[in-house]
């Protein structure tokens, strides 16, 4: 016998939950793709996104996931032989530099920790011994989805401006955008990247690239501009099929659309707050449960803990079978860990279309399992949780 029959619930640092609405939006066929609807739709998102990274800047759009949207920055901007510099603090910063690498850039690595964010002091040396100006982009993740890190994407900026380095500074926030707070024109940031699948509660296919004035003036002297992913006719289309350059993705249009409406609806800053109530919530239950040799939360700087994506060490305590238990008998997946943490721990995905019955749902579910297993937790993480969310509600 199992409990898991009912509806299924993903818990995975992307793709994340799609609403329903959104779903129903999608599900149409191809209308006419040369004028109507779609098109006045398409131009008008080009106008709307630059509003959900805070910027004056921008937006293009790739049929891609993110990392196609990294290729889309990185050659648009860039030529063969520069030297980019990778802020390392897990995973995803380095799988980024690692294409910069295949994309015929010299890249120089900034040794960082799984447990910490990028010190922006250390940035700060390294630049000011780069006297030639010879980087010429900076890669960073917001959020690493493999530790659970928020880096501190304000001071990184002002360490590269107090230095008035020209490097471009380019920031991934495919897992924070919407999900945290993001300012890119305040903190500094050249290019944004992101996707469709996390906090935009979308299914994968989109990849979005918002740049700022220095980064379209290094567009022109770009000597990696490739065929599909070149800014050259998504700057000033003719038509809607030259934003895509070619056939437009029409359900993700459609479904784009109806997720900025909802975005509008409960208001970014909202948005925001929603989600640091939420992840406090996890944390909160995390923290409780802690025990020697049990689980740990994996940040160990509390400020730098991010709102979309919790990393849980799982010391003595056996991942794999946690996972199963939750997956096989209460139909509730968790997220694998990676990026050498495959053995050692698990994330719990809080991002995007999410409340607080799934969110104690979710934590109820891994006490359950927890118990199940006689592992040691040190007391009632749900309690914990309920009193985060409870402290957030009216009087």
């Amino acid at each position: 016998m199992s409990l898991r029959y009912g509806q299924p619930m993903i818990a995975i640092p992307g793709p994340s939950i799609t609403p329903e609405r959104v779903l129903r939006t999608m599900h149409r066929s191809s209308p006419d793709i040369y004028e109507g609807e779609l098109v006045d739709l398409t131009f008008g998102l080009v106008e709307e996104l630059p509003s959900i990274a805070r910027t004056s800047g921008r937006a293009f759009m790739a049929i891609s996931n993110g990392h196609g949207a990294w290729q889309m920055a990185l050659c648009n901007t860039l030529s063969a032989g520069d030297k980019v510099l990778v802020l390392e603090s897990g995973l995803f910063a380095t799988v980024w530099g690692q294409m910069a690498e295949r994309t015929q850039l010299n890249v120089e690595y900034l040794s960082g920790s799984n447990r910490l964010p990028i010190d922006p002091n250390m940035l700060e040396k390294r630049l000011s011994e780069d006297t030639a100006h010879e980087i010429k982009a900076i890669l960073c993740v917001h959020t690493d989805t493999a530790t659970s890190v928020r880096n501190d994407i304000a001071a990184l900026g002002r360490a590269i401006k107090n230095l008035d380095h020209p490097a471009l500074f380019m920031v991934d926030c495919i897992a924070s955008l919407v999900c945290e707070q993001y300012e890119m024109d305040q903190w500094e940031v050249d290019i944004t990247v992101a996707a469709s699948q996390k906090g935009l509660m979308m299914p994968p296919g989109l990849g979005f690239v918002w740049a700022n004035d220095r980064a379209l003036e290094a567009h022109k002297s770009a000597g990696l501009r490739i065929g599909y992913f070149d800014w050259d006719q998504r700057l000033n289309p003719d038509h809607m099929y030259q934003l895509f350059s070619g056939t437009p993705p029409i359900q993700h249009i459609y479904g784009l659309r109806e997720v900025l409406d909802m975005i509008n609806e409960e208001g970014l800053e909202n948005i925001w707050n929603r989600h640091q109530i939420l992840s406090g919530a996890v944390r909160a239950a995390v923290e409780t449960w802690q025990q020697p040799d049990g689980l740990e939360l994996n940040i160990i700087e509390p400020q730098a803990r991010s709102n979309a994506v919790t990393t849980v060490l799982t010391g003595t305590i056996d991942s794999e079978q946690l996972r199963n238990i939750c997956s096989s008998e209460a139909g509730l997946t968790l997220g694998l860990a990676v990026g050498g943490l495959e053995a050692d721990a698990f994330r719990i995905g809080h991002m995007g279309h999410l409340n607080p019955p799934m969110i104690l749902g979710t934590l109820a579910t891994i006490e359950a399992a927890l118990l199940s297993m006689k592992a040691p937790i040190g007391g009632n993480g749900i309690g914990a949780a309920a009193e985060v969310i409870a402290n957030a509600f009216p009087d």
